[in-house]
């Protein structure tokens, strides 16, 4: 068989497999009503023992591939759970690590998959900016201010014209100045 053909199945083996275990969990959470107040959801993960960064790690990664839980609320919960050092780290790495994997999902699967997962009114609002020399600074502005759509604009980004290369540079550079607000906002709470 050939190499690319098993790498295909496996991921989508992979991606299966994921999907089933976060719609568990996800099932699970409203149950427990972990996704409707903070402190319930910090309570969750700390129960999680020395598990409870991996854990948390995961959560924020695939809450950025399928945004159930609103980022701001889990960002919260990091630093709540964590401290502002620990929280920001944990909070950095998931993030990065679920826009990188949202804009690869989009650059491989297209409009279709993007437009299962967000409303198409809200597509198309940053849809028309691909094609023009605003994306690039649009995305930079909604990876770095905290409470614009992210995870939206990096599936958008899987459609456009920036390469892998320039979207982690971006996510890099812009995800710390958001964290960093948020962790802030919370120290003043």
């Amino acid at each position: 068989m050939n190499k690319e053909i098993i790498t295909k199945r496996l991921f989508k083996a992979i991606t299966i497999i994921i999907t089933i275990l976060l719609i568990i969990f996800i099932i699970y959470g409203l149950r427990l009503g972990i996704f409707e107040d903070k402190m319930i959801l910090v309570n969750y993960i700390k129960k999680f023992g020395i598990l409870a960064p991996i854990f948390f790690i995961l959560l924020q990664l695939f809450q950025v591939i399928f945004p159930v839980i609103p980022g701001g609320a889990s960002c919260f919960a990091g630093v709540l759970a964590f401290g502002p050092i620990l929280g920001f780290l944990y909070n950095y790495i998931g993030l990065t690590l679920g826009s990188i994997a949202a804009y690869l999902l989009s650059r491989k699967y297209g409009i279709k998959l993007v437009k299962k997962i967000f409303k198409e009114e809200t597509i198309n609002k940053y849809l028309k900016y691909i094609k023009t020399n605003k994306f690039d600074k649009i995305f930079f502005a909604g990876i770095f201010i905290p409470g614009l759509p992210d995870d939206l604009l990096c599936y958008i980004a899987g459609l456009s014209n920036m390469n892998l290369k320039k979207i982690i540079i971006i996510i890099l550079l812009g995800k710390p100045f958001a964290l960093i607000l948020y962790s802030i906002f919370i120290k003043l709470l």
